[in-house]
């Protein structure tokens, strides 16, 4: 009876033992089961995060070319400016060298004009003209006008103003200015008392002929400088008598009231 009763419990130790054994396989077979689905997963979530590095590195090299477009558009847009501010100035300049250009030609046809007018007294070396700044000057030795120390006009003097006068009166736009000037040789008993009366009131009197021979007065002026704008030493007989003159200046109308 007791053998019967090892048998039996010594077959039941055993069937537990078959069937512990194949439940562990079991488990075991699920684990590594897990164990490669765990490794596969593994691997598509480093292939995932792969492709992602890759996805932000290339989306900085984008931003990083997208900065350097916008510096090399920039740095383009800042030499276009400067091209068209040269341009403009280039053309501005253009224009300005047009208008000299054009003024220019014209104060050399005046001057051309004036000077055909005068050819005559000009080679009889009663009259210089010279232009300096827009202003021409007819200059008259005061031998051709007037007697020493005298203000009234001699027949010689007379003549050549008349070709003056009429000179002046087809010249629009000019204001004509009669400047007196002397040396520095005192006036002594003359009827004027300094070189500033005598040069004065020899300007006086050549606008006063100029008027009478039909120039507009309102474009006329007179001034006496004495001897302090001379043109040449007064230390020898031919420099007094270059500083000796009557200059007559014409200058543009709108100039005068600056000049």
């Amino acid at each position: 009876m007791k053998r019967a009763m090892a048998l039996v419990w010594l077959s039941a130790v055993a069937l537990s033992a078959c069937l512990s054994q194949g439940a562990f396989r079991r488990k075991e077979a699920e684990a590594e089961q897990y164990r490669q689905d765990w490794q596969s997963e593994r691997g598509r979530a480093a292939d995932l995060q792969g492709r992602l590095d890759a996805s932000s590195a290339e989306a900085e090299k984008l931003r990083g070319d997208l900065a350097s477009e916008e510096e090399a558009l920039a740095q383009q847009r800042a030499e276009l400016d400067a091209a068209n501010a040269l341009l403009a100035e280039a053309q501005s300049s253009q224009q300005a060298l047009e208008v000299a250009k054009a003024d220019l030609e014209r104060k050399s046809a005046e001057y051309e004009q004036l000077a055909g007018s005068l050819r005559s007294e000009i080679e009889a070396g009663r009259v210089e003209i010279t232009e300096l700044r827009g202003k021409m000057t007819v200059k008259m030795k005061d031998k051709v006008l007037f007697s020493s120390g005298s203000a009234a006009l001699g027949k010689d003097g007379r003549a050549a103003l008349q070709a003056v006068a009429d000179a002046f009166r087809n010249l629009q736009g000019k204001t004509i200015r009669v400047e007196g000037h002397t040396d520095d040789v005192p006036t002594g008993k003359s009827a004027f008392p300094t070189n500033w009366e005598l040069s004065t009131a020899r300007a006086l009197v050549v606008v006063r002929f100029l008027q009478q021979a039909g120039v507009d007065p309102t474009r006329l002026a007179a001034a006496g400088y004495g001897e302090y704008q001379p043109i040449a030493p007064n230390d020898t007989p031919e420099g007094r008598s270059q500083n000796r003159r009557i200059e007559i200046v014409l200058a543009p109308a709108e100039a005068a009231a600056g000049d």
